[in-house]
């Protein structure tokens, strides 16, 4: 299939890489052209704007935030500028408001799109493990299904209103950090009593919490092993900003939430931009006395 792909940090290239291993001709486009060099080399195809990307059946975006994702569809030689009429896949995690422009907009230029956010940290994507949440017209989802077996390993149809598969994973980001908290705390009470943290890990993920994200953020936690960040702070920040800003519109109040966006603020005081957002257990853990 030809089709194109907006954006390549370490989650995007390898989603490219893995597009291109199962045959799919892919034109890239990032805004710093030179994170394309090495696609290049490994058979995708460089163009010189968002709206050459769309040519194809399908273009995907994976961008940091609202804005960029807004520019590369609505902006000068945007997705949206040309004739082109790609199913628009936006992988990002994004607000529910843009979401809502995005499908208004593409409604009113012919196009699709297809709301699929992921789950899955870096290396999740480079072995093509990233678990996908797709809303959007049925028929769009069955065009893209090949493409999101080829980065995924499961993907979760939510229904045909797309701005649903950014709420869920808006809800999935905000379920993660609450586990990293748990655990951290955990952690710092089970150490402060003398039992190591990787015991502490041991019995809880042997017993009920065997769950992916246990090990993982687990594993981080008892290794501070927060840099280089698979996830760095700001975005998480961003994310629960997000949330916060859903659950108002929803009227539901999340208590938790406003514990999580101030670990966050004061890791990113703390450490700097460039920690994993998991680093709140080092906060965590200095609150404690550690």
């Amino acid at each position: 299939m030809q089709i194109g792909f907006i954006g390549l940090g370490n989650m995007g290239s390898a989603m490219v890489r893995n597009l291109l291993k199962a045959g799919h001709d892919v034109a890239v486009w990032n805004r710093s052209p030179d994170k394309a060099q090495a696609l290049v080399a490994e058979g995708a195809k460089n163009v010189a704007t968002p709206a050459e990307a769309a040519q194809g059946a399908v273009v995907h975006t994976m961008l940091a935030d609202d804005k960029a994702v807004e520019a590369v569809t609505f902006g000068v030689d945007g997705i949206l500028s040309g004739p082109g009429t790609a199913i628009h896949v936006s992988h990002s995690t994004i607000s529910l408001a843009l979401a809502e422009r995005l499908a208004q907009g593409h409604a009113d230029h012919g196009s699709t799109l297809l709301s699929a956010p992921v789950f899955g940290r870096p290396a999740a994507a480079e072995a093509a493990k990233l678990f996908i949440a797709a809303a959007g017209p049925a028929a769009a989802l069955v065009t893209c299904q090949p493409l999101f077996d080829a980065i995924g390993q499961k993907t979760f149809a939510i229904g045909d209103y797309a701005p649903a598969a950014n709420l869920v994973k808006l809800c999935g980001n905000f379920t993660i950090l609450s586990v990293i908290e748990t655990l951290a705390e955990a952690m710092t009470l089970a150490e402060k009593g003398g039992v190591p943290k990787a015991k502490l890990l041991e019995v809880l993920t042997g017993t009920l919490f065997g769950a992916p994200v246990y090990h993982t953020y687990g594993n981080i936690l008892v290794d501070e092993a927060f840099r280089p960040a698979g996830f760095a702070a700001p975005l998480g920040l961003k994310d629960m900003n997000l949330v916060s800003e859903a659950a108002t519109d929803a009227r539901v109040p999340m208590p938790v939430l406003a514990i999580l966006r101030d670990h966050l603020l004061s890791t990113i005081a703390r450490e700097g931009d460039d920690i994993d957002w998991s680093g709140i257990g080092r906060i965590i853990a200095a609150d404690a006395g550690l």
